[in-house]
């Protein structure tokens, strides 16, 4: 059956099969496994998955996949099939919960789903994922570097890379415009963030011209003066910017706020 990507879902199809050992090298796969999967697209990667995982929790948006889905997965068992947008879906309520996403995800949910499983899904501990290379690069990117942002602080407090692959277009159906990875990260054990510290991070990057205290106070969050009493508590100058601030600076902004 001949399935058209969409391009309102940002869907390109992973195709080549050649990548398939690379990702689950990359993912570390053991037959105790439960995985995640967003965005399944024709299987491939999902039969993959099965043949070597405890069980595979699929999510697709696209109702029209689910026939040849299930056609591409009728031998096999271990693949739960959930038709909804995984950013709307309550993955707590998944049985058994997942402990590892492993997923090529349409690029338009990428970087918000990274962020939501992070904080989310507490007991999971792996992820390896298909991205656009300038996302994969901005989840680890350095303090002072064009790419580092909000995403990279949020990820780098929960999470260490583990792994990178560059991945060419010619993978995918339809190739897509921009250069892709894979990037294979794991939970920092034991490390929790308070709340207010995404807040804090979000509001300090949404002006990424002004300096940290005026775009958190811009935020709402505190007073420009309170920012600054803040920083300088933490041994920072008031004029200091977002983007040069290590993500452990943030969660010690946080609680000098608090």
């Amino acid at each position: 059956m001949s399935v058209a990507p969409k391009k309102w879902f940002g869907q390109h199809f992973l195709v080549d099969e050649n990548l398939l050992g690379v990702i689950g090298r990359l993912a570390d796969l053991g037959a105790d496994d439960v995985v995640l999967e967003v965005g399944p697209g024709l299987g491939v990667l999902t039969r993959y998955l099965a043949d070597r995982v405890r069980l595979v929790h699929a999510i697709e948006i696209d109702r029209s996949l689910e026939e040849p889905l299930r056609e591409a997965l009728a031998p096999r068992g271990n693949v739960e099939l959930v038709f909804r947008d995984a950013l709307r879906a309550d993955l707590a309520a998944l049985t058994p919960a997942p402990t590892k996403l492993i997923a090529n995800l349409p690029y338009s949910i990428a970087t918000p789903l990274v962020a939501e499983t992070l904080e989310a899904a507490p007991l999971l501990v792996g992820w390896c994922v298909m991205v656009q290379r300038e996302v994969a690069d901005r989840f680890f990117a350095m303090p002072r570097s064009k790419a580092y942002g909000a995403v990279s602080v949020l990820v780098q407090l929960r999470a260490r890379r583990t792994g990178f692959h560059r991945v060419s277009p010619t993978v995918f159906r339809p190739p897509p415009r921009v250069d892709s990875a894979l990037v294979a990260f794991e939970r920092i054990s034991g490390v929790a963030v308070a709340a207010g510290v995404r807040a804090l991070v979000e509001a300090a990057f949404a002006h990424r011209r002004k300096t940290l205290a005026n775009s958190v106070a811009l935020g709402g969050l505190a007073t420009r003066a309170r920012v600054e009493e803040a920083l300088a508590a933490i041994g920072r100058l008031p004029g200091v910017r977002a983007e040069e601030l290590e993500p452990s600076e943030f969660v010690a902004l946080a609680e000098a706020l608090a």
